[in-house]
């Protein structure tokens, strides 16, 4: 056949170029002995091509497109209808329509097709661009086979294409498109196959979906198919959706095994359409499955159990290379990576009797939905093995009871040291470039750790959450008082998050006083404000404080364990719907006020126990043991929040000082962009220093894969089959509440405002805050609201920290919390027993 035209069993994956993902995939599965795919051929990209090139008005109308923005959807609307009616209304030359209805004739010219979309992003491992062109059944004869041609062309720019490649980065001209056209099986039976459940993401798990007759009801969701599960050649499960099924066993454990093959040939999980037709499987569609997260990489064949360490760091968002070996040279504790984050493996300590019990109660105490997660796996028999009594564990942090002594001087000490340390690291680094800077920020990561893991340091942590779960549980057994812990920790010393908070309610306070400088800062979208601001009348004070607030939490923002994200110091733009949000909404003096507030609260509550307990049965001895945990828990519990500041102050000494290595590398040549180091693991940006050279095909794969990362969503809990366990929490709940983990008491109703952008948040006082997850860069927003609720989120991670010390209901771990709450809507937050509920009206 020609350039134009080719027959499936002359295409193989590397011709994606020409036919396109589908295309591709259809080639190499007629290459395949054992698989039958209908036959046909495919039109390529090349016909494509010419039929846009010589047509100039649509390359104008694909320049007009490419201006648009995701969001302009009646221009993208319009645009794209006027190029599909110019490429529909374009005669297919005589040339090239010969060559189409050529290769038909080979198929029989009477004969019934399916014409398929195929194009050149479509079915790849990093694009889910499945769907979005056209399919069209039983075409018959060369005129309608034609006609349809020119429909699939034209369903590249349909509006949702349009709008996706828009949204994700693609140009217009980036995507071609091919059409196949293959024989029509009129089946007995069709579905779909998936070589990894797609409800789990189990690798070893296969899914079989099947309806009578074809296929298409069920991709359209018009039919309940029959499902069924496999694994190793059974069925371990199976629901019919009418009275009759439409496969026999046998025919869905052949299935499987075709299945696999598939798998095999692609090297991944595959999305397989297929048809029976007497006693045949005709396969007519492969696809990579997109959505699955991908498994850490490991040595062996052994069972392994991961947990995520972004749902422990409140950064379950993906991490750039640098990012990921910067944190991975910050931890003693080795890390798998998988799909942008950070993962360690349990399987040892699981495995172990002494730190198995540890394990599980930290992990049910810290977030309940890890805990159930975990007691999950090791409920299935065998999947971890038991290693006898007696095996070395590893020590599971917060189970050995803390010996410090409650000594206020222990607390500043520990500060004392940080800022030292942080301070010489940034007098020392100045004078560093090329090698030798690389050689000092790998020599440094020795003091970070020493500084991050001073036993000290570990024990005073350890003292904050251990005072907290005593009272907790000795003041609901001895009074019926729940989470009596959350009221005793507001506004306690050495907080440096929870002051964080506050010293920006000061900043509005040098603001507020001046309306010039209100009104600049609320039309502003300038990165360099702050040297215009001076201009503005009551400008220089508000600079001041601006600036004396950066130097002192500039190095913080969202995701800020990944040193790749920009820090508040970098943009500080960022700050200014924080800011205006607290000139707007509080009067002058509102930082001290609420701190001394939470201070009486918390005094008062400490007042209020002691009596109530020394009115009880050996009353002055709990009262005393009380008083004793009580001053323990307010000398330590705010400092749990320091070491994650002083890391992140080192990470922007290192930060600052490699994107001025990176200016070196652009200004020589070597790097496009300074921030393609972001995309370089420490490692092998030493090397490209050294080399005065850098790999740009790594680059621009690394970019790709973060691209696709970004989608995804990371379990708690993974295993080495795929199997993504989410947990649940058994306990009951009022009739249609969303359950999640209590964190600081108290119950409050309000608007919900639904935020997942720092920069979007528009909150009025008396408002709910609804996000996926908060971390010490979220603090600032805790003063404007009443109540918190996170997808993400356990006992003694930072957004419940701050709640309780700002006094704020707030439950977290409540899974897909911003999607089932809608912004606006009135809702009730139960911080004392963990469940929201939705108020009508």
């Amino acid at each position: 056949m020609s350039s134009h035209v080719l027959d499936l069993q002359e295409i193989d994956q590397s011709q994606l170029a020409v036919v396109g993902g589908k295309g591709a995939h259809l080639g190499e599965l007629s290459r395949m002995g054992e698989i039958r795919v209908p036959p046909g051929f495919c039109v390529t990209t090349d016909a494509f091509l010419r039929i846009v090139g010589e047509a100039p008005s649509i390359g104008a109308q694909l320049d007009q497109l490419a201006h648009l923005g995701p969001d302009d959807r009646e221009a993208i609307r319009t645009r794209s209808a006027e190029i599909r009616q110019a490429v529909e209304e374009i005669v297919i030359p005589d040339d090239l329509a010969a060559e189409i209805t050529g290769a038909l004739a080979l198929l029989g010219e009477r004969t019934a097709c399916a014409v398929r979309s195929s194009a050149t992003a479509e079915d790849l491992p990093g694009a889910s661009f499945a769907g979005q062109q056209d399919t069209y059944l039983n075409v018959v004869g060369p005129a309608e086979v034609l006609r349809h041609v020119s429909r699939c062309w034209a369903s590249l720019f349909t509006e949702r294409a349009v709008t996706y490649r828009l949204r994700n980065g693609y140009g217009q001209r980036e995507v071609s498109m091919a059409v196949v056209v293959q024989q029509m099986v009129f089946p007995h039976a069709a579905g779909v196959l998936f070589t990894a459940d797609p409800v789990t993401s189990n690798r070893k798990v296969t899914c079989v979906e099947a309806v009578f007759g074809l296929g298409e009801a069920l991709v359209s969701g018009q039919v309940n198919p029959d499902i069924y599960r496999v694994r190793d050649g059974e069925i371990t499960s199976k629901a019919i959706a009418t009275e009759q099924s439409a496969l026999t066993d046998d025919q869905v454990v052949r299935l499987e095994k075709l299945g696999r093959r598939i798998e095999a040939r692609f090297g991944r999980p595959q999305d397989i359409e297929w048809c029976l037709a007497g006693d045949d499987f005709h396969i007519v569609q492969s696809r990579p499955i997109t959505t699955l997260f991908p498994i850490p990489e490991a040595d062996d064949e052994t069972d392994r159990v991961y947990v995520s360490v972004g749902h422990q760091q409140m950064m379950t968002d993906a991490m750039k290379p640098l990012g990921l070996s910067v944190w991975q040279l910050t931890t003693p504790r080795p890390m798998a990576e998988a799909g942008g984050r950070l993962f360690v493996d349990v399987t040892q300590m699981l495995a172990a009797p002494a730190s198995r019990a540890g394990l599980l109660e930290i992990a049910g105490k810290s977030d309940p939905l890890m805990g159930d997660a975990l007691q999950t796996v090791l409920d299935r028999d065998s999947f971890v093995p038991s290693l006898p009594e007696g095996v070395p564990s590893q020590e599971i942090p917060g189970v050995v009871p803390a010996t410090i002594e409650t000594d206020p001087a222990v607390v500043t000490e520990l500060i004392a040291h940080s800022e030292e340390s942080v301070a010489a690291a940034r007098h020392d680094i100045r004078a560093k470039s090329g090698t030798e800077l690389l050689d000092f920020i790998q020599a440094d990561f020795q003091e970070l750790r020493r500084i991050l893991f001073d036993p000290r340091s570990h024990q005073v942590i350890t003292a904050g959450m251990q005072a907290t779960w005593w009272l907790n549980e000795k003041l609901h057994d001895w009074l019926g008082e729940k989470n009596a812990a959350d009221t005793l920790s507001q506004s306690a010393p050495h907080n440096v998050t929870s002051e964080m908070g506050l010293a920006l309610l000061d900043v509005a306070d040098a603001i507020r006083p001046h309306p010039e400088v209100v009104a600049f800062l609320h039309d502003t979208k300038d990165e360099s404000f702050l040297d215009e601001l001076v201009e503005v009348p009551g400008g220089r004070e508000a600079r001041d404080a601006i600036q004396a607030y950066l130097d002192r939490y500039g190095m913080r923002c969202v995701g800020e364990i990944d040193i790749t994200r920009p820090r508040w110091s970098e943009h500080p733009a960022t700050l200014l719907p924080l800011i205006l949000t607290n000139v707007r909404n509080f009067e002058q003096g509102e930082g001290e006020r609420r701190f001394e507030q939470g201070r009486q609260e918390a005094w008062k509550k400490e007042q209020e126990l002691l009596e109530r307990l020394r009115s009880l049965p050996d009353g002055e001895q709990k009262a005393g043991e009380t008083k004793r945990m009580i001053d323990r828990l307010r000398t330590f519990v705010g400092y749990r929040e320091y070491p994650k500041y002083g890391m992140v102050s080192r990470y922007f000494v290192y930060k600052q000082a490699l994107l001025e290595e990176a200016e070196r590398l652009v200004r020589a040549g070597v790097l496009g962009e300074k921030e393609d180091i972001f995309f370089l693991r420490l490692q092998e940006l030493q090397e490209v220093v050294q080399a005065n050279k850098v790999d740009d095909e790594l680059i621009r794969q690394r970019k790709e894969a973060f691209r696709s990362y970004e989608t995804l969503t990371p379990p708690r809990v993974l295993t080495s089959d795929g199997e993504a366990i989410a947990g649940t929490y058994r306990r009951d709940s009022p009739a249609g509440a969303l359950v999640g983990l209590p964190v600081s008491a108290g119950i409050v109703e309000g608007r919900a405002r639904v935020v997942l952008d720092l920069a979007q948040a528009d909150l009025e006082p008396g408002d709910i805050l609804v996000t996926a997850y908060t971390d010490p860069s979220w603090s600032p927003l805790f003063v404007a609201i009443t109540g918190l609720v996170t997808e993400v989120g356990g006992q003694m991670t930072h957004g419940a920290v701050v709640a309780r010390e700002y006094g704020l209901p707030a439950v977290v771990g409540v899974a897909n919390a911003t999607r089932l709450i809608q912004d606006g809507q009135r809702i009730r937050v139960n911080g004392t027993d963990g469940h929201i509920e939705i108020l009508p009206g």
